[in-house]
């Protein structure tokens, strides 16, 4: 790891730093000698009043940018600009973690820091790698009531409004529960299914071996859905959309038979009724809002006879 007091040092001391594009201007100090135009806030976070506005800020990030891509310093700015400082607790920390230095915004050299740290972490050496099942992770989250009381439930359900109502919580809340799960377990949030999530649980042991787990089927679900409905249902290649009903999210569409030449479509001539699998989904869809309809209580009304 490079010190940071000697990266410093060794920047001041280069015999083309008086050049650097951002060194002040000698007629006017607040602007840069590279660009008259630009000021040498640009080079620093921003010390306004209020949120700065988004493109005021992309052009002031920009103009830095481009006066830094021809620095004669460029290379030495930048490696102190990443050079690192650890505190008392152990954690690194950037010697300059704001502004603009070396051609980097703060958040570049911040996401560099970040790959840093989980390279050295994990070893990429094959023969040294530890194997993905023996990586150990922190499941203490993941015993807590409420994703404990998901679990269960997404192992009882598939439809993921049924899942939030069976672990008591809104829909949004129980997405972001599933979500927060899968990254827990290790798994890819767009392609692992609720099949996967499950599976990894009870390996992990947050659910016991003896839970039943209802199957997927043909169709799988996701395990991290999104409430706006961009990540809900993986539909398989070749298979044909299927419309997803609360309560009958397991009816698969069947295939539309040709139509011949002279005879009319099924369902659609004289006497024709619907076939033997439309009945069987009217029945199971007219059972559901049977009960979901309220029940009233029946109260006798007494009849009075008239007096003779």
């Amino acid at each position: 790891m490079t010190d940071p007091i000697a990266a410093r040092q060794q920047l001041v001391d280069d015999r083309h730093y008086k050049y650097r594009g951002c060194a002040p201007d000698e007629e006017n100090p607040t602007m840069s000698a590279a660009d008259p135009d630009v000021p040498l806030d640009a080079w620093g976070p921003y010390t306004g009043d209020g949120a700065e506005a988004q493109k005021t800020r992309i052009d002031r990030e920009k103009a830095a940018k481009q006066i830094c891509g021809r620095c004669p310093v460029l290379a030495l700015c930048r490696t102190y600009a990443n050079t690192t400082t650890v505190d008392e607790e152990g954690v690194e920390h950037l010697a300059e973690p704001e502004g603009v230095m070396g051609g980097e915004l703060a958040l570049s050299r911040h996401r560099a820091l970040i790959a840093r740290r989980h390279a050295a972490t994990v070893s990429t050496d094959p023969a040294t790698e530890t194997p993905a099942a023996a990586v150990v992770r922190d499941l203490s989250e993941g015993r807590t009531p409420q994703k404990q009381a998901l679990l269960k439930a997404l192992a009882r359900e598939t439809d993921p409004e049924l899942v939030a109502y069976r672990a008591g919580m809104d829909l949004r809340t129980a997405n972001w529960h599933r979500s927060a799960l899968v990254t827990m377990l290790g798994l890819d949030k767009g392609r692992a299914t609720r099949d996967q999530l499950l599976t990894a649980a009870v390996d992990q042991g947050l659910l016991p071996r003896s839970t039943r787990i209802r199957p997927d089927g043909p169709w799988a679900y996701a395990a991290a859905p999104t409430t706006d409905g961009a990540r809900q249902r993986r539909i398989a290649p070749g298979r044909p959309v299927q419309l997803i009903l609360p309560g009958l999210e397991d009816m698969p569409r069947g295939r539309r038979l040709p139509v011949r030449p002279g005879r009319p479509p099924a369902g659609r001539g004289p006497g024709s009724g619907p076939s033997p699998r439309r009945r069987a989904g009217l029945r199971r869809l007219a059972a559901v809002r049977t009960a979901l309809q309220p029940r009233i209580p029946f109260v006798p009304t007494t009849v009075l006879e008239p007096a003779s």
